[in-house]
């Protein structure tokens, strides 16, 4: 898997490519708000380039604007990370230096991810637009899961009411990946209920794990026999609270 086998298969119109190499000037500009953060850019970035924007007037999507969001453009970049890289900060970073909703492709050593992050308007400064919630990011693994993930992103597939379904059309696939790594079963996007669920059903699984990952180093240090039976039972109940999780990421409403 390459960067040039995912552009291939988001078949995106000729007319969006741009194919213009970002300096990192412009991100640490625009994106790094600390010393570190600009060391993060500076010393981690190979190579940014702005492959293509989406736009109205190229591809024939209305733009979308409401009390909150304004969606003008999407942009899609392509970003080669060297080896010695914070990949998820400097991601993170990027996301938030460019002003549009961005689907980023990057590339580590032999590693190829996706990441996506709704924006909305700030509510101090209303024509600054930032991330809301936060980043979603996800390494592309596992060759049956990746083939459909990546035949699920062709451009025609997505929602063409506006901009902002758009987006939401390629998020709710990355979704149903993050699942499918998961649940080893690539389903993908249905109805905005079931991918909220999915949503839902992603975050709790990500917290259940880290709360058993804390409640074992816990277990390895206890001394007490007692005590290490109740942690036990906790993350018995845990692991069956996981499992729960894992059946509801199907993203299919009841």
């Amino acid at each position: 898997m390459n960067t040039e086998q995912v552009i291939a298969a988001l078949e995106l119109p000729r007319p969006a490519f741009v194919w213009q190499r970002i300096a990192k000037k412009l991100l640490i500009e625009n994106g790094a708000a600390t010393s570190d953060d600009k060391k993060r850019i500076n010393e981690g970035i190979e190579e940014l380039t702005w492959v293509a924007s989406l736009k109205p007037n190229n591809v024939g999507i209305p733009s979308f604007r409401d009390d909150s969001r304004e969606y003008l453009e999407i942009a899609i970049l392509v970003l080669v990370l060297r080896p010695i890289a914070k990949a998820s900060r400097v991601i993170e970073l990027i996301h938030r230096a460019i002003p549009y909703p961005v689907l980023l492709i990057s590339g580590q050593t032999e590693s190829i991810s996706i990441s996506m992050a709704n924006k909305r308007q700030a509510h101090n400064a209303p024509e600054k637009n930032v991330i809301d919630d936060c980043v979603t990011e996800c390494e592309i693994t596992g060759q049956r899961e990746a083939e459909c993930f990546l035949e699920s992103l062709a451009f025609g597939l997505q929602p063409r009411t506006h901009m902002y379904a758009f987006y939401q059309g390629w998020l709710a696939s990355l979704d149903a990946f993050r699942a499918a790594q998961i649940t080893g079963r690539f389903e993908g996007p249905n109805d905005s209920e079931g991918q909220e669920l999915r949503r839902k059903a992603l975050s709790e699984y990500a917290r259940i794990k880290r709360e058993i990952a804390a409640l074992r180093s816990q277990a390895e240090k206890e001394k007490q026999l007692s005590r290490r039976v109740e942690v036990n039972l906790q993350l018995k109940q845990l692991s069956d609270q996981l499992e729960e999780t894992k059946q509801q990421m199907t993203g299919k409403a009841s």
